[in-house]
């Protein structure tokens, strides 16, 4: 993986300390092209890796690099799904079962689950699952695409459900299917490193907030330190920043100097913030 990874948040109006902030990026980026002018800003620095959720606008921006495809040669996509509030949406719109079949690409498996009562829904949803997966990368068909993860909101609720073997099969279906690595975003590192190696997921990749503060940090720093000494994974820092309450240099410094962390990944919105974070982690993650 590349050490610097670009997010999305600012794209979708995600800032975790200012709504008005929030409100001023979803005006700024209803217009696509504004999303790519700031992706350009980030490829002309050397971040080639673009870590997004599978929001319907992201396939616009697939679309753009689809089709000039000769001017990023080596640029790469991290799907991150599902995006929730897609979903969420749905079910207010058509209810769990007018959703799914809304979104699964063969109504024909969904009627013959609803039809065959509780036995056939629990041998059918590994299928159900992996054809989930396989609607929200349609997207990214023709990209780049090796690491896709399993977005926290699913990741943490799969957690406290004690769903385990929903993890495997998210695993087993990315490695098979699309030859990539399957990655997992949480809010609670330590406690889904748990999980995984029970289902027999190796090393995994790890992306969750690592920070000074511990800020959305479930467990705490200590923990978390403990965890990264200890353990065999692959983590990727997000929120390093402690979304704005670490000062940029402290806070990519602090993380640099945890053990195993493979890249940072992070959000901006201009060519200042982008240039200064970029030349931090190159600074820091290569000593």
């Amino acid at each position: 993986m590349d050490k610097v990874l670009f997010g999305d948040n600012q794209f979708f109006g995600v800032n975790h300390m200012s709504e008005e902030k929030s409100r001023a990026q979803s005006m700024r980026f209803r217009d696509t092209q504004a999303m790519i002018d700031v992706l350009d800003m980030a490829y002309e620095e050397g971040i080639k890796s673009f870590m997004c959720t599978t929001h319907d606008r992201t396939s616009e921006i697939c679309d753009y690099f689809r089709s000039n495809a000769d001017r990023y040669p080596d640029y790469q996509f991290y799907p991150g799904m599902p995006y929730a509030h897609k979903y969420a949406n749905a079910v207010t719109d058509d209810g769990i079962v007018g959703a799914i079949k809304k979104f699964l690409p063969n109504d024909g498996l969904i009627d013959a689950v609803m039809r065959g009562g509780s036995s056939l829904a629990k041998k059918e949803i590994d299928g159900i699952a992996t054809l989930l997966i396989d609607a929200e990368m349609k997207m990214f068909e023709g990209l780049s695409t090796p690491v896709i993860f399993l977005q926290n909101v699913v990741t943490d609720f799969l957690l406290g459900l004690g769903m385990k073997d929903a993890f495997r099969i998210f695993a087993d279906h990315i490695k098979l299917k699309y030859n990539a690595e399957p990655g997992f975003i949480t809010m609670n590192m330590p406690r889904l490193l748990d999980v995984l190696e029970e289902v027999g997921v190796e090393n995994p990749i790890i992306c969750a907030n690592i920070n000074q503060l511990g800020f959305r940090m479930c467990g705490g720093v200590e923990l978390y330190n403990q965890t990264l000494e200890q353990r065999q994974f692959r983590p990727i820092a997000m929120s390093v920043l402690a979304s704005g309450a670490i000062p940029p240099r402290q806070a990519i410094e602090y993380v640099s100097k945890l053990p195993k962390v493979q890249s940072i990944v992070f959000g901006a919105s201009s060519l200042g913030n982008i240039r200064q974070t970029k030349a931090l982690i190159d600074e820091y993650m290569n000593r």
